[in-house]
């Protein structure tokens, strides 16, 4: 028997406290869509901030940490650290913007900052691309990682595993849709602690295992590559090997620093701020909750969270040597499995439910929010059909209960057509490239229109198969050649097609009042606020002061004390100007 009776009691109460909150908020989130969607738009920064954070710590994430230490040690973390530079880009340009807008959804802002038809079949389609496409696989790539811990954990057979998951799924949907994003967010919080505090005592219980010997231990039996934390650059282009320090081409490494993070596409990650990232700082409680909210989601993302991960996958390779790399994810949950005491391993699989069920829970109601608000509300059945403005209202949070229902059950199909979590994630990141720049450009450059987003949006399929059907490129060129396709294309749809009509163009501007190349639209009254420069040195000494911190804490981990000295004093050099440079930018004021 794999828990006893005290393992059992954890989990029925988590479950029940989980739809306590569903039942406690389901008032409050029948209000409107606001209320549903955007938690009546006033959560504070940390229940937004560590919102985010839950909603990326999903179940599959500590078990693709440990597949990528086992085959690069600690620098493999840099296919995901190099994102830190466009989310502190989010968090010092478009966070306030983005609540400022006051918007439902991140699609009601086509309509908002272009006009016409393009607009709006832009927002349609986007409704059902991201709402049940994008947001499927998402949600399949978090539900085959929870088939994979379900089938470990419990020794059943994978299919036993997808129909259990499936149920998990389903108790999950009954909670977000009573309690809406409200009882999201809040369970977010208390289900991240659990995650977080789970997976340190698991940290603490595998370095404690006699084959471990502590972090002492851990350095001196594994090979010093493990405890690399940069890549290797291979300036003669040569292929990087499949196991050991994280090794690619200038070029690549090149294309991860200066291309990627502006220009390509990823949940979580999305240049200007998006999806659920988005709808977290719309519904924070002002544009310095909003700052604030998506500066601690950056530091706590990069910097907290991946260590125990880290620990526990480098553990697993002197307790399970003989364990394949292909299998190595599966390192992670032997340890929970085969190491915890009862209570513990009762406490650690709640731990992996809290991160399930918090992605989950957030996906499902972005991906309803889409259909609810820019497919029914908007093209389906318009508010001036309604006899009131309060029968509107529950009518659509009605509609907003049934697709979350309803992509539980397109979302549960779809599980079953993704083979790996990998090939899932380089689909997205594919699909993407180019599009950021025309994410961002949209708020600071009046001339951008629909056009330039729907051709950007549509322009990546082609330079896909150029790329890789065509030519035959591997990484990074036929990323390059992506995102140059794209934004070719964009800028050329840009300058054939006429902008948008002056008076939208003003009406968003005073509205929205951003920086940037919008001279033709400022008058004295309605200019941005805020100093650009400022702003612009905030992001860079925030990026520089989390990756700083990143490297200090696994320097403290596994390094000599003084080797730490460089990171400590870099991360208090860094934090002082920022300090200096926000005030100087009123970056948080309300």
């Amino acid at each position: 028997m794999i828990f006893t009776a005290l393992d059992w009691i954890i989990i029925a109460a988590y479950l029940a406290f989980v739809l306590y909150i569903g039942l406690r908020y389901k008032g409050e989130a029948s209000k409107d869509l606001t209320s549903f969607f955007l938690g009546g738009r006033k959560l504070p920064w940390y229940i937004a901030g560590i919102s985010m954070v839950a909603t990326t710590f999903a179940a599959d994430t500590p078990l693709w940490v440990a597949e990528k230490v086992s085959q690069h040690g600690i620098s493999g973390n840099w296919l995901w650290w190099n994102m830190l530079t466009g989310g502190m880009l989010t968090a010092f340009f478009f966070s306030r913007l983005w609540r400022r807008a006051g918007v439902v959804t991140e699609l009601e802002f086509i309509e908002l900052r272009y006009s016409g038809r393009a607009a709006a079949l832009l927002r349609g389609f986007k409704s059902v691309y991201m709402g049940v496409f994008l947001n499927g696989i998402i949600i399949g790539w978090v539900n085959t990682a929870m088939i994979t811990i379900l089938h470990v954990f419990f020794d059943i057979s994978l299919s036993e595993a997808f129909w259990y998951t499936g149920g998990l799924m389903l108790l999950v949907a009954v909670y977000s849709t009573l309690s809406g994003l409200i009882g999201v967010a809040l369970t977010d919080a208390i289900q991240f602690m659990i995650a977080m505090g789970g997976c340190i005592v698991l940290a603490f219980v595998a370095l404690n295992q006699p084959e471990v010997g502590g972090l002492h231990g851990l350095v001196e039996k594994l090979p010093a590559w493990r405890f690399d934390f940069f890549p290797r650059i291979q300036t003669d282009g040569s292929i990087a090997d499949t196991i050991g320090t994280y090794s690619i081409t200038l070029g690549a490494f090149l294309t991860f620093m200066l291309v990627q993070w502006w220009a390509s596409w990823y949940p979580g990650a999305e240049p200007g701020g998006g999806g659920y990232v988005s709808q977290r700082m719309m519904s924070a409680k002002n544009e310095k909750h909003a700052v604030l909210a998506t500066l601690f989601f950056q530091v706590a993302h990069y910097c907290l969270r991946p260590w125990p991960w880290i620990i526990v996958g480098l553990c697993a390779l002197l307790l399970y040597p003989d364990l394949p790399v292909a299998d190595a994810s599966k390192g992670f949950v032997f340890v929970m499995k085969d190491l915890l005491p009862s209570g513990l391993k009762g406490l650690l699989f709640v731990a992996f439910l809290s991160a399930y069920m918090s992605t989950i829970s957030t996906q499902l109601n972005w991906g309803a929010s889409y259909l609810t608000n820019d497919l029914y509300r908007r093209f389906i059945r318009r508010e001036d059909s309604f006899e009131n403005q309060e029968k509107a209202d529950t009518h659509y949070v009605s509609m907003a209960r049934y697709f979350t229902l309803l992509l539980v059950l397109l979302a549960f199909g779809m599980t079953a057509m993704i083979d790996t979590i990998d090939q899932a994630a380089t689909f997205l990141i594919e699909c993407g490239a180019g599009l950021g720049l025309v994410l961002i450009l949209r708020w600071y450059w009046w001339r951008i229109n629909a056009w330039s987003e729907v051709t950007a949006t549509i322009a990546p399929l082609g330079g896909w198969v150029l790329a890789n059907k065509v030519l035959h490129l591997d990484s990074p060129q036929n990323f390059l050649v992506t995102a140059g396709f794209t934004t070719v294309a964009w800028l050329t749809a840009t300058f054939l097609t006429q902008p948008e009509s002056r008076n939208h163009l003003q009406a968003f501007y005073d509205r929205v009042r951003p920086g940037g190349a919008w001279k033709p639209f400022r008058n004295a009254t309605n200019q941005p606020d805020g100093n650009g420069w400022a702003l612009l040195g905030s992001w860079l000494t925030a990026t520089v002061f989390t990756y700083s911190l990143l490297f200090l804490i696994g320097s403290l981990l596994f390094r000599p004390l003084a080797q730490s000295l460089t990171y400590a004093f870099t991360a208090l050099i860094s934090l002082a100007v920022f300090f200096w440079l926000t005030k100087s930018s009123k970056l948080f004021s309300d």
